[in-house]
Parts: structure tokens; C-alpha cells; sequence
């Protein structure tokens, strides 16, 4: 059986689809570093969505930095971003849009490591006890 989507979902996939063009070709600060859009969440009233992104450094900045200025830019452009989405979705009431910096990526990445980390110590021990 096919899984259905509500209307929100629908409509937050495309708010991804089309955000993340518009970020890529029309935002021309070189402050900002390699956007990515992991997720958008619409509320059901369509009154905002939120916008996780992930962000990947360019040049010289730390990462801290590069995720803290990002999201300066996206959120001061929100009006022009919503106002370019309102072009390319008919949709009755454009949502306001929420920049948030994905976590979840960052502690996907520690997670794994400490697994790794923990199976390498299981073999290393593995292999003394064996000698």
C-alpha cells in the first residue's frame, strides 16, 4: 500500500526543493559558507515553517563561526527568500520561514565515531586475549 503525505509535507518538500535553488543561485554573500537543507517542518495553519540546515565551512572560518554567520545571512534574507518562494509556489499564504542549524547530523557523526571506537577496542582485546 502506498504511503500517503498530508498537504503540509507536500508542500515542505517542495519549500526544500525550491529554497534550496534560490539559496544556491540568488544569495551571493561570500560570508556564508555551503548551505545544505536537511529538513523543513510547515506548520498546519501555514503560518511558518521551519528550516533545518546543515552547513559546511569555506576557507579559513571554524565551524562554530561559519554555522553562526549562515544563519545571520539566511534569516536577515528571510523576507527576499519568501518573497522569491511566493514566485515559484502558488500557494495562498506564503509561510514565514525559520532558520535552525540541524543538529542532528553533527550527533549522527559522534555517535558513530564512538561506536567505531568501541568495536576497535573490542577487537584490539579480542586479539590479546587470543595471544
Amino acid at each position: 500500500m502506498a504511503r500517503e503525505f498530508s498537504r503540509t509535507q507536500r508542500i515542505a518538500d517542495q519549500i526544500q526543493r525550491d529554497l534550496a535553488q534560490v539559496i544556491q543561485f540568488e544569495i551571493k554573500d561570500p560570508r556564508m559558507g555551503m548551505v545544505t537543507i536537511s529538513h523543513v517542518k510547515v506548520a498546519k495553519d501555514l503560518g511558518y515553517c521551519d528550516v533545518y540546515i546543515t552547513v559546511l565551512p569555506l576557507g579559513d572560518q571554524d565551524e562554530a563561526e561559519s554555522i553562526a554567520v549562515s544563519l545571520d545571512v539566511l534569516r536577515k534574507a528571510a523576507g527576499f527568500l519568501r518573497h522569491e518562494l511566493s514566485h515559484k509556489i502558488k500557494l495562498r499564504v506564503m509561510p514565514q520561514l525559520r532558520f535552525h542549524f540541524d543538529e542532528s547530523v553533527e550527533r549522527g557523526r559522534q555517535l558513530h565515531s564512538l561506536i567505531e571506537k568501541a568495536a576497535r577496542e573490542l577487537r584490539d582485546k579480542e586479539a590479546s586475549d587470543e595471544e
